[in-house]
């Protein structure tokens, strides 16, 4: 008996931890730690937006991170003076060090000064980059 009550904990806890992962996975929000850092066209590999610039981090397996340049590259054509800039994560470790990222695909929202003020781990909603944006300009 006992062992049934641990394995129904067990998957409650889990179940728990699947719905509440799902849920963070992808959201853009503001992190403390990147209060401060800025970003220029060197670093990244290409010019900055007029308004906002929007950077992701993907590796080459990654199948969110082909969902997400789609998702990006939209947003980018639909909003004027915004920039998508796409970053190989192993080709740029110490840039990846730097930013601690921890995930690809990352998205990182950029002003236009370079600034990061969002950023999201995982794949981001199309409502939710544009959402951010808003707050960038």
């Amino acid at each position: 008996m006992a062992g049934v009550v641990v394995c129904v904990v067990v998957l409650a806890l889990a179940s728990a931890y699947g719905v509440l992962h799902k849920r963070r996975s992808g959201r853009v929000r503001v992190r403390g730690r990147d209060d401060g850092k800025r970003l220029g066209g060197a670093e990244l590999g290409g010019e900055l937006g007029e308004r906002a610039t929007l950077v992701q981090f993907s590796s080459a397996f990654c199948a969110p991170c082909r969902a997400t340049k789609r998702i990006l590259g939209e947003v980018a054509e639909m909003v004027p003076g915004v920039v998508h800039i796409e970053i190989d994560a192993e080709a740029h470790l110490d840039l990846v060090r730097e930013l601690d990222i921890l995930k690809t695909p990352t998205v990182l929202v950029l002003d236009a000064d370079g600034r990061v003020v969002r950023r999201a781990a995982g794949q981001p909603r199309k409502a939710d980059v544009i959402a951010a944006l808003g707050e960038a300009v």
